[in-house]
């Protein structure tokens, strides 16, 4: 237990951290409004809550793919064909740029025990 909050501190100081980089604010920025444009979009196409497109814009993005819910409209399944190519890249951006900012924390934790 000790273990996974010091995980999420770390997570939390990269994120902090991370908050000053433009880019990183802007990739940050655009990952929210990809999942709640998802949202608003299922919601509205498929007839779902907000609550359950956010969901599947989530599940989606993230590759995990429940298969509880799925588009069933032609609209809804062009949608996800475009949303899934860009949103996928976005999200792989967010975790790359947030990954460099935790090894670049930990870089400069090594340099100051070192000195």
């Amino acid at each position: 237990m000790f273990g996974l909050l010091v995980v999420f501190r770390r997570l939390g100081r990269a994120l902090r951290r991370g908050w000053s980089d433009p880019a990183f604010r802007g990739v940050v920025w655009l990952a929210l409004t990809m999942i709640l444009v998802g949202g608003l979009f299922y919601a509205r196409t498929e007839g779902w809550t907000f609550f359950q497109g956010i969901y599947f814009s989530v599940i989606t993005l993230a590759t995990v793919g429940y298969g509880d819910l799925a588009p069933t409209t032609f609209a809804g399944r062009l949608f996800t064909i475009f949303y899934v190519l860009v949103g996928v890249g976005i999200i792989v951006a967010l975790a790359g740029q947030l990954a460099s900012h935790l090894i670049e924390a930990r870089v400069e934790r090594k340099e100051r025990s070192t000195e």
